[in-house]
């Protein structure tokens, strides 16, 4: 199919991403920036949205700094249905309508722990964030973008949601059912003109570990393999715009991230006992140290 997504491209298909209105929470760091400063680039309208306003606003600075673009800096915490619909009325005031690209980035980390650990409280705080996050935001942007008749929805997942790792349930539920929520948004949209596209990747540069709830073990895990296999936000928010523009459902940027998900479907036991055979040989954390959190909540 991807052939002829380029085709439809070359032939003067509709290129979203180029001077969108658009909308990105989570846009103070991360994936969530570098989207708001590709947009720029490609001659955008951009409103930032983050849970730290100063994020936001230092996002919008550079915007305005290197490409000269307008931009918006607003607060917005999405775990909250009323801050979300507010953002959408901020949207449709200052692009006069509505947007023509939302990107539901907002999201935080958290892990270490096997479930029966987790506790209730950290469940509602990793899914009110990266589920009903973007749950808000679909369920109040797409009757907009389905009425205009045009334009984009980018939910970012991540590979964790089809690749079950132990210690990670709390962050693999909820970017499963990002995924699934975007599969079905993308059937329910076909026809509609407006795209749905799931981001999934496994390690990006950014600051998810330091800002999320992650045992002292697991951070230094992830900070490692961020270090030595991750993938920059800006190419990721590049790839990715560049396959909502071609109408991609999915967006798997990296090698590892493929590989999981081609064993994940076709040898699906074999994979599972080798996820428990490898959780019972890495180091454990003892009870001490699997208490210990990192609990900065900016998203």
């Amino acid at each position: 199919m991807w052939p002829l997504d380029e085709l439809t491209l070359a032939l003067g298909g509709p290129r979203r991403s180029r001077g969108a209105k658009a909308v990105v929470t989570g846009a103070g760091s991360g994936i969530g920036r570098a989207f708001a400063l590709e947009l720029a680039a490609r001659g955008g309208e951009v409103l930032c949205a983050d849970i730290d306003k100063d994020r936001a606003d230092d996002t919008v600075r550079t915007i305005e700094q290197r490409y000269g673009r307008t931009a918006h800096a607003v607060f917005c915490d999405v775990s909250r249905r009323e801050d979300v619909e507010s953002l959408a009325l901020h949207a449709e005031l200052v692009f006069h309508g509505a947007p023509t690209l939302v990107i539901n980035n907002a999201g935080v980390g958290i892990g270490g722990k096997p479930v029966g650990d987790i506790g209730f409280t950290d469940w509602e705080w990793a899914l009110g964030i990266n589920l009903w996050g973007v749950v808000h935001g679909c369920e109040i942007f797409a009757p907009q973008l389905r009425a205009a008749g045009r334009g984009g929805i980018i939910n970012v997942a991540s590979a964790a949601g089809f690749a079950a790792a132990p210690g990670m349930a709390a962050y693999n539920v909820s970017k499963a059912a990002v995924v699934s929520l975007s599969e079905t948004m993308a059937a329910e949209l076909s026809g509609t003109g407006v795209a749905v596209t799931a981001l999934c990747p496994t390690f990006v540069k950014t600051n998810v570990v330091a800002d999320g709830r992650i045992t002292s073990g697991s951070s230094r895990l992830a900070e490692e393999l961020m270090r030595w296999t991750g993938f920059s936000p800006e190419r990721v928010a590049a790839t990715t715009l560049d396959a909502n523009d071609r109408g991609r459902l999915y967006v798997v940027p990296q090698l590892d991230a493929q590989v999981v998900w081609h064993l994940k479907r076709h040898f699906p036991a074999l994979y599972t006992h080798a996820l428990g055979v490898l959780n019972r040989v890495l180091p454990q954390e003892d009870s001490a140290s699997a208490g210990k959190t990192i609990e900065k909540t900016g998203v």
